[in-house]
């Protein structure tokens, strides 16, 4: 019973693009592990982006830096 856990930062994924991420997963392990699809549970986690750190900043920071870098604010 695979049990694949996804997390992305919330920033507006569709439904349809989570769906391709579950169908996407699932089919991964039939193909690879040859896992039953009806047994295969897939969860995808959305995370703010002033709850996910990359060297020490949030994922907020860091944005928001490079957008400055790039001329916008």
């Amino acid at each position: 019973m695979p049990f694949v856990n996804i997390k992305i930062t919330r920033e507006g994924a569709t439904a349809e693009q989570k769906a391709k991420l579950i169908e996407g997963a699932t089919q991964l392990l039939v193909d690879v592990l040859g896992k039953n699809p009806k047994t295969t549970f897939v969860v995808i986690e959305e995370v703010d982006t002033d709850s996910w750190g990359i060297g020490g900043e949030t994922v907020t920071t860091l944005r928001v830096r490079a957008r400055q870098a790039a001329g916008k604010s």
